[in-house]
């Protein structure tokens, strides 16, 4: 590694890379379009579960989003790509949706996903910064996460386009909540534990059930 040059301003930096995902996450508002709510009535019509898939950090992204749908009353589970290929593919059925999570919608596993996915009949829709990508191409729908870079001086590091597919997977999971008529007692079914588990304990339930 090299050194740092001397009185390199770290705060300026860890402040640059915060406007760099905030400039990212701010711009998907122009990415929500007529894809979006197709994304939703796909999802809806969905008899199954959606199923998020991905690796490396697309991969931590995806079990973000798929515990987020799964909690705010949208049935969904994480299946690594990578494991997908060595017979996890077997949890996906017709009935499904699959959320491809890539940047580049080039990654090999998930693109080695495609041709048993399509004969299975699952839906696909990829959450990709690249539209015309191989995986944007074979999807059934694309909600676009493209940032104009990432955050670390390299512009290398899964940063900013992280991030913005992490908000984007949230604005799905709210916006399937919403269609919904999902509740804080709701909420509170599928969140019996922690703090927010007892605020909604005390919320719903008789005092003489507690």
């Amino acid at each position: 590694m090299q050194d740092r040059e001397a009185g390199y301003d770290l705060l300026k930096v860890a402040r640059e890379a915060i406007r760099v995902e905030a400039d990212a996450v701010r711009g998907l508002e122009e990415s929500i379009d007529g894809s979006f709510l197709q994304a939703i009535e796909i999802i809806k019509a969905c008899s199954g579960r959606v199923v998020v898939t991905g690796v490396g950090k697309s991969g931590h992204v995806g079990k973000k989003i798929a515990a987020t749908l799964a909690s705010t009353g949208t049935p969904a589970f994480f299946v690594h790509s990578d494991e997908a290929l060595h017979g996890d593919l077997g949890m996906i059925t017709h009935q499904d949706v699959v959320v491809a999570v890539t940047n580049s919608g080039e990654t090999p596993e998930i693109l080695a996903m495609l041709a048993t996915l399509k004969k299975v009949g699952a839906k696909i829709i990829a959450i990709t910064g690249k539209k015309d990508s191989t995986l944007g191409k074979s999807s059934d729908l694309v909600l676009l996460a493209a940032v104009k870079r990432e955050a670390d001086h390299l512009n290398l590091a899964p940063t900013a386009s992280s991030t913005a597919a992490l908000a984007l997977g949230d604005a799905l999971a709210i916006a399937l909540a919403v269609e919904r008529g999902f509740s804080r007692g709701d909420f509170g079914l599928y969140h019996p534990g922690g703090a927010l588990g007892r605020v909604l304990k005390k919320e719903v339930e008789p005092e003489e059930d507690r």
